[in-house]
């Protein structure tokens, strides 16, 4: 079986110095929040084989932050079909994935994530920024993924951790 991570970027920036909502960094609770999850996953022995991220700056700083923790081995992409994506758009994203990959964390926004851990059978969850959920497919394959296919096995937020 296949396991699925879903994070939702970090804290944003909402300055009005930004040309577009592609270009928002995080802010200080963002930089903060990002490498207390990516501790999370290490400590746990929870790291993806790979991440999947987002292109747009927050989410892709969000991302560096869990490719940089030490037990992190895997490879790091980006892929513009999670920006803003349709929980429909991510579950194609999700089917392409490399089967050599048994755990993959997908790094985006909402409302897309919490849409497609809905979709996918985790039921409705809130993810606040910086949250990470993690999802057991039924099937074997990425290619298999189906909705309703899927159920949750937990649920982190940074306040938590904090």
């Amino acid at each position: 079986m296949k396991t699925i991570l879903f994070m939702r970027h970090a804290k944003s920036d909402w300055g009005a110095q930004y040309r577009s909502d592609f270009e928002r960094p995080l802010n200080a609770r963002g930089q903060r929040d990002a490498p207390i999850m990516a501790a999370f996953l290490a400590r746990h022995n929870l790291m993806p084989d790979r991440i999947v991220s987002s292109p747009a700056t927050r989410a892709r700083l969000t991302a560096e932050f869990v490719a940089k923790e030490e037990r992190f081995r895997g490879e790091l992409d980006f892929d513009r079909r999670i920006y803003l994506a349709s929980p429909n758009m991510l579950l194609a994203v999700i089917r392409e994935l490399p089967e050599d990959a048994d755990r993959v964390m997908l790094v985006g926004h909402n409302p897309g994530m919490e849409d497609i851990i809905e979709l996918l059978g985790g039921g409705h969850v809130r993810m606040p920024t910086a949250a990470i959920a993690s999802l057991r497919l039924y099937a074997d394959r990425w290619a298999d993924a189906q909705p309703g296919e899927a159920h949750l096995q937990w649920l982190i937020k940074p306040k938590i951790l904090r």
